[in-house]
């Protein structure tokens, strides 16, 4: 199957397709004589597990490990589920996160509006929580 035929059927760009290939999760296309990319059925099922595992919040860098097991002719579900429990207790972190965020901006909007020499810019931002909160790189929401 040609890469252009694979990115309609999946709706991606190409270029995502030519990384996958690139860092390994995808393997190297075989090429025609004129030099378009052609997958193999296995690739494009390799891919779709990809897709598959990319919904369920996996990385590529999990996904790679994942696949990298596989290809080695290793059971990669011990590994898989440990990924997969790891999202589940980030999953939870964020909701309790976003509850808490949820509860301030609640208690911003009860702010009541008047002009006040305490708040340099505005009241309902400034008044709305006792501490801030930071997003950290791991996309983790807690108070500062």
């Amino acid at each position: 199957m040609h890469i252009g035929e694979i990115a309609r059927r999946y709706e991606m760009n190409p270029r995502t397709i030519r990384y996958y290939e690139t860092i390994g999760v995808l393997p190297n296309a075989a090429r025609t004589d004129s030099g378009y990319r052609i997958y193999s059925q296995d690739a494009v099922s390799r891919l779709e597990f990809v897709l598959k595992a990319k919904s369920l919040g996996l990385t590529l860098d999990e996904i790679r490990k994942i696949l990298s097991l596989h290809d080695e002719g290793v059971a990669p579900c011990e590994h898989t589920r440990d990924f997969i429990k790891r999202k589940v207790k980030e999953i939870d972190e964020k909701v309790v996160a976003l509850a808490s965020l949820k509860k301030t901006l609640s208690r911003a909007l009860k702010t009541r509006f008047r002009k006040s020499s305490a708040a340099s810019f505005c009241p309902l931002i400034e008044g709305a929580g006792k501490k801030p909160l930071t997003l950290h790189p791991t996309g983790r929401l807690t108070l500062s």
